[in-house]
């Protein structure tokens, strides 16, 4: 995907994003979507446990950030269980929402949680690196907790294309931590509640299996200043952030120009 800013910044991020996804590509392609249909029922309650509720209290913050109005299409990337959309659908019943996952089960299970709040959610089953909507189809996209398994250039562009001009693009991840100290720590805390969390649900070995991916996919992410970067140089602008202590995880907002 073409960057709009200066060929430092595409340099840099293009070779880190060639360097994840060699390391990243079997894992992405063939175990992800096996782990999520084994967590699908129990995933949004399993990453508050292994959190400490801080995924629960940052979906909730998130969420409240996001600007909606009357009449607003939006678009859930990676929606998983549809959290977002119902919340959004909870405080503006007349928007559209769209949700896309390339897991079935997870959608699925999103599918009967905004049933039984009496939501319509239009459910896509996709690739999300290549986005089956047309340019400028949608006022709001959001993405939360998925991107350290995505291209995120390639997302982060198909993104783009898809949203009006001056929509707004809402991200939410765990992100790799500055302070050196912050990261070890960290990355001991991930394994231990990694593995914890997976033996307190019985997860399948698929989920057992991908507790070094996990921690390793927040080493190889990116911190919150240089997914600000990244948002820049892809085309994105007025990109403004708020992150947990320690840098640990953060939401961007930010805003595809107006067409000249």
């Amino acid at each position: 995907m073409n960057f709009t800013r200066n060929s430092e910044i595409e340099q840099d991020f293009q070779l880190r994003e060639q360097n994840r996804h060699r390391e990243f590509a079997p894992v992405w392609d063939e175990t992800l979507e096996a782990v999520f249909a084994d967590v699908a029922p129990y995933y949004d309650i399993a990453s508050d446990v292994a959190s400490l509720g801080l995924c629960s209290a940052w979906r909730r913050r998130f969420t409240r950030a996001i600007g909606v109005g009357a009449g607003d299409r939006v678009l859930d990337v990676c929606a998983g269980t549809n959290g977002v959309g119902i919340a959004l659908l909870a405080r503006q019943p007349d928007i559209k929402v769209t949700a896309i996952d390339r897991s079935a089960a997870m959608q699925a299970e999103g599918g009967r949680r905004a049933k039984a709040r009496g939501f319509s959610i239009e459910s896509h089953v996709d690739d999300v690196h290549e986005l089956p909507f047309p340019d400028d189809s949608f006022d709001v996209v959001t993405l939360q907790f998925a991107s350290r398994h995505l291209r995120v250039i390639d997302v982060f562009s198909e993104i783009r294309r898809v949203l009006r001009p001056g929509g707004a693009f809402y991200h939410c991840d765990m992100l790799k931590p500055e302070n050196p100290a912050v990261r070890r720590l960290y990355g001991m805390y991930l394994k231990g509640c990694v593995a914890g969390t997976a033996m307190m649900f019985g997860s399948g070995n698929e989920a057992r299996s991908c507790r070094d991916y996990f921690v390793r996919a927040i080493e190889l992410f990116y911190s919150e200043a240089e997914l600000t970067r990244l948002l820049n140089g892809i085309g994105f602008h007025q990109v403004t952030s708020d992150s947990a202590p320690g840098g640990i995880l953060a939401h961007h907002r930010a805003v595809k120009p107006q067409a000249v």
